[in-house]
């Protein structure tokens, strides 16, 4: 089974692009979106071209902001949409399907800001997602993808000195988050078989900064310690384009 994740930044545009041939290529079981920046129609009308998956979205109150989808070729039991938190609920950052053997969890993390003006709110939605994931841990094994909007360790930037505790995505504060999921059994997948790779899934639109591969990992697979031995393979695929993201995803046995 492959699983997929991609920050698309804008699924209207993206596939105006090589996106429908680039996911075609992929071919992936389960197809998770963040930043769609659209509504349920219009997501699921950018998306039509996909007929051989059932296609689950959630949108932003805000237009054009934010957003997630999730196409499956399996359907799943049951679908739910968001945190069961209000104030983390008007945004459309969460799509959770449960599968016979795991849930899915799809998010696209709250950005602290360019003046880290939202640092606090991002602390309490790491805090609350943690929680979450660990109710849901209680019924099955959970895999949790998405945009997580923080680079884990110095290996997982290009510039860390220069942007820690400066920059939105590598605070100490951020850092704790993704590190409280890891201290909590969570397997970040991709260290898992690549310990010191050092490869990126983002990068800024700003001084050519893809073409010089000055990036950030910050778009992870996480998987429950009990789903370790059915890790078969992880990957981050550079060469897909179309967005500031690359796609981001895992093989199960």
């Amino acid at each position: 089974m492959k699983l997929i994740s991609f920050n698309v930044n804008g699924v209207r545009a993206i596939t105006k692009k090589t996106f429908i041939d680039d996911v075609r290529l992929m071919n992936p079981d389960v197809l998770c979106l963040q930043e769609t920046k659209a509504n349920d129609a219009q997501t699921e009308e950018a998306l039509a071209a996909f007929d051989e998956y059932f296609i689950y979205t959630s949108s932003a109150v805000r237009p054009g902001y934010s957003g997630t989808a999730v196409l499956t070729k399996t359907k799943p039991i049951s679908v739910s949409y968001g945190l069961g938190i209000a104030e983390h609920d008007q945004e459309g950052r969460s799509i959770i399907a449960e599968y016979d053997n795991f849930f899915l969890v799809n998010c696209y993390v709250p950005n602290s800001g360019s003046e880290l003006a939202r640092l606090d709110y991002r602390e309490q939605w790491d805090a609350d997602l943690l929680n979450f994931l660990q109710t849901l841990e209680k019924t099955k094994p959970v895999i949790f993808c998405g945009d997580l909007n923080v680079a884990h360790t110095a290996i997982d930037l290009a510039n860390p000195k220069s942007n820690y505790n400066k920059s939105a995505g590598f605070t100490q504060r951020e850092i704790n988050g993704i590190e409280n999921l890891l201290h909590a059994g969570f397997i970040d997948t991709f260290r898992h078989f690549y310990p010191e790779e050092i490869k990126y899934s983002w990068w800024s639109a700003r001084f050519n900064s893809r073409a010089k591969n000055v990036g950030w990992r910050i778009d992870y697979f996480l998987t429950s310690a009990s789903l370790k031995d059915q890790l078969k393979e992880a990957f981050i695929l550079n060469e897909i384009m179309g967005s500031d993201h690359c796609p981001v995803g895992i093989e199960l046995k």
